[in-house]
């Protein structure tokens, strides 16, 4: 099955006209279909998509046909194109190194979970306070102590912090990753960070994400 390639030319352009909706959408498309992959799946339709994501087909259409012509007329999509595709789009074709803190149960859970290398995203550098903590082994990672944060994430590039530490240490954390160069946080603490315009954070809650599944059953 042929998928259209845009140029990456192309492609740029377009990912720099995405609005907030459409990225997040492609990024729960991305989600499926790496999953979808990884179940030995070679093709996925539209309906599919939309039984997964809960985003009407014609809206995923839409949404893929704006940046070529996916997919074949009964067959669907072949998935490994169009993971790839979509990648482009959103600018994570590369990977991207990942600095995490907080070595405690959701820590360990994160470092030693594929979810961010499905998605091509490395987990480089483990951090914490607790002396118990620093110099144990997670997965292939030595938990290194928290005064280590700006030499690792010159020597590593990390762009990407994960915070999974007490919303108490979570604003101080913050800001000595804005200032070591950190552009995006992911943040799993309930802390309210305040950063500069620059820096992206993205709170997720497990409540909150319950609560909007539950708006749809009770609505």
């Amino acid at each position: 099955m042929t998928i259209y390639e845009a140029s990456g030319e192309d492609s740029e352009r377009a990912a720099d006209k995405l609005a907030l909706g459409v990225a997040a959408r492609l990024s729960r498309y991305l989600q499926v279909l790496t999953q979808a992959r990884k179940m030995g799946k070679e093709t996925i339709s539209s309906q599919e998509l939309a039984d997964y994501t809960h985003v009407n087909s014609t809206q995923i259409r839409r949404d893929l046909s704006g940046f070529g012509k996916f997919g074949k007329r009964g067959v669907g999509y072949n998935i490994d194109s169009l993971v790839a595709q979509i990648r482009k789009i959103l600018h994570t074709s590369g990977q991207q190194n990942i600095a995490l803190f907080g070595a405690g149960h959701l820590g360990t859970a994160i470092a030693t979970s594929d979810i961010f290398a499905d998605h091509g995203f490395r987990v480089v550098a483990v951090f914490d306070v607790d002396r118990d903590k620093v110099g144990s082994r997670i997965g292939n990672l030595s938990v290194r102590h928290y005064r280590e944060l700006r030499e690792v994430i010159d020597d590593e590039e990390v762009v990407v912090a994960v915070l999974a530490v007490p919303a108490s240490a979570a604003q101080t954390l913050a800001d000595d990753l804005v200032e070591a160069g950190v552009k995006v946080i992911f943040n799993y603490s309930e802390a309210l960070l305040q950063v500069p315009p620059e820096v992206t954070v993205h709170t997720s809650s497990p409540a909150v994400d319950l609560l909007y599944a539950l708006y749809f059953y009770l609505a």
